[in-house]
């Protein structure tokens, strides 16, 4: 059992637990309480903490991970459900750590495409590109 500052109370958690089974088809009975998952990702995205250091009274940080994943994808209407349901019980503290979180994500993955681009481009065009350079690049394009 966690006690965390950033834990909701499970009467705020029913509001937003038909909207979060929704988002994963089952196949089988859930063995890990989303609820645990859910409080484990607002630990995550207040404290602002690495994965591996998610204390051990939440699950696992693999099915942690994967629920994120699945919460945190982009709907057509351009929002994520983790982003609504946020929302619906008034987090807005957390509601933008979670963009900060998210945009960190997405510079991760720029700087490695980038990093990919750039071998190739040693490699095969004899081009002399320095890492700093290529980091320059990417913090243009996110500004």
């Amino acid at each position: 059992m966690h006690n965390y500052p950033s834990d909701i109370t499970r009467e705020e958690f029913n509001i937003i637990r038909n909207e979060l089974e929704q988002a994963k088809k089952t196949t089988k009975p859930r063995e890990i309480d989303l609820y645990d998952i859910f409080c484990a990702i607002l630990y995550l995205i207040k404290s602002g903490c690495q994965w591996r250091m998610l204390p051990a009274d939440f699950p696992k940080r693999g099915i942690v991970r994967y629920y994120y994943d699945v919460w945190s994808k982009e709907r057509e209407n351009g929002t994520t459900l983790l982003s609504e349901v946020l929302k619906k019980i008034g987090d807005k503290d957390t509601e933008g750590q979670h963009s900060v979180l998210l945009t960190h994500r997405v510079f991760k993955t720029l700087i490695l495409l980038v990093k990919k681009v750039m071998t190739r481009a040693k490699k095969y065009l004899g081009l002399n590109v320095t890492l700093s350079l290529t980091l320059k690049v990417c913090r243009m394009l996110l500004s």
